[in-house]
């Protein structure tokens, strides 16, 4: 069958530089980073001390006082990105078939702050168990899509994808396929984390996966640098809605981008560390291109999954330059966390939006914080070091890997009407 084509039509972003697309997009290009010592609790005891938190945000400002304490912040942040998107995407909630009109979500791990608040009020207690109503609801990662689809009477497909980090490129991926296989019109896809929390900061200590750089917190995120020592943790959300075609053209909508593609594969390797080789990352970029039908030297631009861990970064790189031999060189490789950290679940549909932004506005936003020359990453790869280039780009691509070798890659191409 022929498949439909799909594209972009509204964009929403919550996150640590940015409480809006715009404000999102203008940061990223300034290379600012968002990264400051945690707010949300006491660090004394921590390895870790500072975060990429989301600033100035009062859930009072989107929620009554009823309706935020029904939420974690996973949702909350879901909420107000996913209207973000579709007030964007100016759609008319009277005239859309809502029966065709789903939400695909990704969070890779959901309600950890309401978790973590109610085991310890529990432990804290007499043994009697007393737990909040809402503790079950606040905490599932699937909360986040129903909230949406409830909000706004979507009746179309609806669920999360969890697969760690790649979650939300798992979630986009998904709907491309419904879409162009003709099962729906419009879905509401991307994801939301709240993970700065003491279960979160502690738990990924534990793991040494995070940076301890607190005598130099706003540089610590150094995707590529030969100094780098672990992720910083971020937390916000990325709200995209994807159409198909025919049906964004008869309603007048704007057009972002198209998607092309999207790709996954799994490493099977490791819980946490990448195959030294990057076999898997390798071969999701394969499928990515191969499901688009997109040779490799028609690539302008990868945003990567650039984490700032030692072995990530270099096995990463190593598989670009496998899948792109010498035209490795031409692209333009970044990576957005040096700016906003690692958002998880959430990470995929913040740099998918990053990745459609460069293309529209012909910029690719830097990798910001690298000083030092890692003599095992190839010094003629173009990193966009430190500062934004700009650049004519026609078709870019959206790098995500999570925890477990789960691996995503989504495609993106400047809208040809």
């Amino acid at each position: 069958m022929e498949l439909k084509r799909v594209v972009v039509t509204g964009l929403g972003a919550l996150t640590p530089i940015g409480n809006n697309t715009e404000d999102y997009w203008n940061h990223l290009v300034d290379g600012k980073s968002g990264c400051a010592l945690i707010t949300y609790f006491d660090t004394e005891k921590f390895k870790t001390k500072f975060a990429c938190e989301i600033k100035n945000f009062d859930p009072l400002d989107h929620f009554n006082r009823k309706e935020a304490r029904k939420l974690d912040r996973f949702a909350q942040y879901a909420l107000v990105s996913s209207q973000e998107a579709i007030e964007d995407a100016n759609i008319n909630l009277d005239e859309v078939d809502k029966f065709r009109v789903g939400v695909i979500w990704g969070a890779g791990i959901g309600g950890l702050e309401t978790f973590q608040n109610e085991v310890i009020n529990f432990t804290e207690g007499d043994g009697t168990p007393r737990f909040n109503p809402f503790f079950i609801p606040k905490m599932i990662a699937d909360i986040a899509p129903a909230n949406i689809s409830i909000k706004y009477g979507f009746m179309g497909p609806n669920y999360t994808t969890v697969s760690a980090c790649a979650s939300a490129a798992n979630a986009m991926i998904d709907a491309l396929n419904y879409i162009r296989l003709g099962y729906c019109d419009i879905i509401v896809t991307g994801g939301s984390e709240a993970a700065v929390t003491m279960a979160g900061i502690g738990g990924f200590n534990a793991m040494h996966a995070l940076s301890t750089r607190n005598e130099s917190y706003e540089t610590a995120s150094r995707p590529f640098d030969a100094t780098r020592d672990g992720f910083v943790l971020g937390e916000g959300a990325g709200a995209l809605i994807l159409e198909e075609y025919e049906h964004a053209l008869k309603r007048g909508a704007k057009f972002y981008a198209e998607v092309v593609g999207g790709g996954m594969s799994s490493d099977a390797y490791h819980m946490t560390a990448p195959h030294p080789d990057g076999i898997g990352v390798e071969k999701v970029m394969l499928n990515c291109l191969q499901d688009a039908g997109i040779s490799p030297d028609q690539v302008d631009a990868i945003n990567t999954h650039g984490t700032a861990t030692p072995l990530g970064d270099v096995a990463e790189l190593k598989a670009i330059t496998k899948v792109f031999g010498e035209h490795s060189k031409n692209i333009n490789i970044n990576s957005t966390k040096s700016m906003t950290g690692h958002l998880l679940g959430a990470a995929g549909a913040i740099e998918a939006i990053a990745s459609i932004l460069a293309m529209q506005n012909s910029i690719v936003p830097p990798t910001i914080n690298h000083k030092t020359v890692d003599e095992n990453i190839d010094i003629s790869l173009n990193l966009t070091l430190n500062k934004a280039q700009k650049r004519d780009l026609n078709i870019v691509m959206s790098n995500t890997f999570g925890f477990g070798g789960h691996n995503a890659c989504v495609l993106f191409k400047k809208m040809e009407v």
